[in-house]
């Protein structure tokens, strides 16, 4: 495809993932995809279809909490707290992810946590800028109510500031760290994504995960990747060691001859749980919105069987459903669902 060559989000150097226009994945096969492509999957897709809402039971957090504990709002968000502190990630409270408000995929399940039922929230961690991961709603209403420290990759905050001026931000590039509080440090790390709240704007905003030490617990958070060759989760173990903890995607997938470069399935989610060696991983970015040619139920059941394909156990590796609460034991012998 060709796009305008001006990038409209970020200026800087060159660099191993940067050609001064685009962000790219080094090494890796494009994750561009044509409007042929898209018609392509639209005109051959067998969408299997989803209900049009699934219950829930919500949790109303405690507001200070001291050993890491984990609450699945829904899709990417997610509440991580310890050390006193509250984060989230990938903030989406709005019905649906999409530009407009009557259009684009809707949510099946309400939010695991009400708005108004949030503790303050110290810090958003926001992956990349797609907008079932970047709602610029939400984030004004979080920008209202918490003013939070917005942490996110490269080209971000253009789109943010724009949209809220008075919003406190670090922008920084693949392993560029923040230390938030003396209890809390945070560096972002790559993925296999790509970027675009437009036709004309792919790949000019970086994608990221994020490593979170806190008070000595280890903490990644993924964001959306593909696995590729597996080597960038290895080189992750190798630089920072095994997460206690892994937030690891597990939907929207399907079909592969599309996705493949841009979202794992739960098969390759669990070979980037080896490849990591997490102690303990959720599954998220399922259940939600249908973004994809899955069933709802789908991710939670392929899952199941990577894991013990794998002769990994299935007590380590959950598919997390909004309003769960998962307490992480500091032995790292279990997690505790509430």
């Amino acid at each position: 495809m060709v796009f305008l060559t001006r990038n409209k989000y970020y200026a800087g150097p060159r660099t191993d993932h940067f050609d001064g226009t685009r962000f790219f994945n080094p090494g890796q096969p494009s994750t561009d995809r044509s409007l042929r492509d898209m018609w392509r999957w639209r005109r051959t897709s067998h969408r299997t279809p989803w209900p049009d809402s699934v219950p829930i039971t919500t949790t109303v957090p405690e507001k200070n909490v001291d050993a890491l504990r984990i609450t699945i709002v829904g899709h990417a968000t997610v509440l991580i707290q310890g050390a006193g502190l509250n984060i989230l990630t990938d903030p989406v409270w709005s019905e649906r992810a999409s530009p407009l408000r009557w259009v684009g995929p809707k949510r099946v399940s309400a939010p695991g946590i009400a708005f108004e039922n949030l503790p303050p929230i110290d810090v958003l961690l926001i992956s990349h800028n797609h907008y079932d991961h970047l709602d610029l709603a939400t984030l004004k209403r979080l920008q209202v109510a918490h003013n939070p420290l917005m942490v996110m990759p490269l080209g971000n905050d253009h789109i943010i500031q724009k949209a809220i001026p008075q919003a406190r931000i670090f922008a920084g590039d693949w392993y560029d760290q923040q230390i938030i509080a003396p209890a809390l440090n945070i560096m972002l790390t790559p993925a296999h994504h790509w970027s675009a709240r437009g036709i004309l704007d792919r790949r000019m905003a970086l994608w990221a995960g994020f490593w979170l030490n806190i008070r000595g617990q280890k903490l990644w958070f993924a964001g959306d990747t593909a696995y590729g060759d597996g080597v960038l989760f290895r080189a992750l173990h190798a630089r920072y060691g095994a997460p206690d903890v892994a937030l690891i995607p597990i939907g929207a997938y399907e079909p592969r001859w599309f996705m493949t470069g841009q979202h794992v399935n739960p098969h390759e989610a669990v070979r980037i749980y080896k490849d990591i060696q997490a102690k303990q991983a959720i599954g998220i970015h399922w259940g939600t919105f249908q973004l994809t040619d899955e069933g709802f139920m789908a991710p939670e059941e392929a899952l199941h069987v990577a894991l013990l394909a794998e002769n990994c156990s299935i007590e380590r590796f959950k598919a997390a459903s909004p309003g769960q609460v998962y307490q992480f034991c500091e032995t790292g012998e279990k997690w505790l669902v509430k």
